[in-house]
């Protein structure tokens, strides 16, 4: 189900990569993420398509990781490159297309952004009660159960803190605000990225739906496959297979798997699964570098001025030069720090739990999360929209999601 709703998207991804490339025409405009013109009728010429429906399915391809912006380029994301062999990225993509459902069908302009908000954070409940209930609800229904939530948002917003308080601020609440025509929407959005059926009064989870409501409802995480074998595997494999392992026993499968190849051509291709698309690989990867040690450095300091790594070979440097590894993130840059906490949470949205990533927060060098929002839209990393979704979709206090709902809205847009 995942690769069908996906396939549009997939189609115009690989047209881009193919048709894209270096010294090719500019994929978007001004430096956003929209498609030109002449970029979305060159496609549609090629893909026998129209120009909106190339870019419906390239919007799609954005969010789903499949495609990822830089400036006026594109390139294929890592999911791409692992289509055709890797269930759990297409399974993942849609996963992160799933999260980004509001911003897949944006929301009509004549509501207020503030009631748009609520029923954002109010749907989880929603989807919760649509997975418990396996069959179709009635509308009804679940406009009594956003009614219900939407007044525990508001009522929890209530509540009065000791001490002096600001001017209330100018933004009016929406107490009166109707909650129907939101549901509709949200119910229609949730229905455009595949999530559910909704028609004739009644809404149904898909089997695609329920199951990642499940996922989400029990936090699962996918256990890595044993260890045996990964001595024999390639880099990016091997550090697949380890993803799951305590660091202890990944230690031991890196020394292993070093152990039975020449060192050099080991630090070549762990260095190549860093340059992948995959975050969480990138991580992996230096760990495994920690693993050998001298040997590794003049290839790490090679790469100081590849942006993708540099943030983790000056770590990795600078603990190798001594510095404790809880210091050795003071040789960063705010800016390299910036980037390195979007790529590390890149990894946790990939491959981790939500309560992880929430946690994740605490990580930034930034001292309020405005002022980390504002860094991470201006560091333009390529997975911003996707990491701001994620955390937002997992973050419990309504109020931040709602700013990083904000955030990721305006880096997908282009705005300010």
């Amino acid at each position: 189900m995942a690769r069908s709703g996906l396939a549009g998207a997939a189609r115009v991804a690989r047209w881009a990569d193919a048709a894209l490339g270096p010294g090719g025409d500019s994929a978007t405009a001004d430096g956003k993420a929209t498609l030109s013109e002449a970029t979305a009728e060159r496609a549609a010429r090629d893909l026998g398509l129209t120009p909106a429906q190339v870019r419906a399915d390239w919007d799609t391809a954005r969010l789903a990781g499949l495609v990822e912006v830089h400036g006026d380029s594109a390139r294929p994301g890592w999911r791409l490159r692992a289509w055709n062999r890797d269930d759990s990225a297409v399974l993942r993509g849609w996963v992160a297309l799933f999260d980004a459902w509001s911003l897949a069908h944006p929301e009509p302009e004549e509501h207020e952004p503030a009631a748009v908000a609520e029923v954002v954070s109010a749907m989880p409940q929603v989807l919760s009660f649509l997975q418990l209930s396996a069959g179709p609800v009635p509308v009804e229904q679940l406009l009594d159960l956003l009614e219900q939530r939407v007044t525990e948002l508001r009522t929890a917003r209530c509540e009065i803190p000791y001490g002096p308080q600001p001017e209330p601020a100018a933004e009016p609440e929406p107490t009166d605000a109707p909650l129907a025509p939101l549901l509709d929407w949200a119910l229609r959005a949730l229905a455009s990225v595949g999530a559910l059926t909704y028609g004739d009064g009644q809404a149904t989870l898909t089997p695609l739906g329920s199951w990642a409501v499940w996922v989400k409802l029990e936090q699962i995480c996918v256990a890595a496959q044993s260890p045996a074998g990964n001595i024999e595997q390639g880099a990016e494999d091997m550090l697949r297979g380890c993803a799951q392992l305590r660091p202890n026993a990944a230690r031991a499968e890196y020394r292993a798997w070093l152990a039975a190849r020449p060192v050099g051509s080991a630090v070549t291709e762990l260095l190549g699964a860093a340059r992948g698309e995959d975050a969480l690989l990138r991580g992996l990867a230096f760990e495994a570098l920690r693993v050998v040690g001298a040997p590794a450095e003049p290839d790490v300091r090679a790469v100081l001025d590849e942006p993708t790594l540099r943030p983790y070979a000056l770590l990795w440097l600078a603990e190798h030069d001594g510095a404790d590894p809880e210091d050795a993130h003071e040789v960063l840059t705010r800016e390299e720090a910036t980037w390195l906490w979007v790529d590390t949470a890149a990894a946790v949205a990939d491959h981790g739990e939500a309560p992880l990533l929430v946690r994740h927060l605490e990580s930034a060098v930034q001292p309020t999360v405005p002022m980390l929002l504002d860094e991470v839209r201006a560091v333009g990393h390529p997975r911003t929209v996707q990491v701001l979704v994620a955390l937002a979709a997992a973050h419990p206090d309504p109020a931040l999601a709602k700013a990083v709902r904000r955030a990721a809205f305006q880096v997908h847009t282009g705005g300010s």
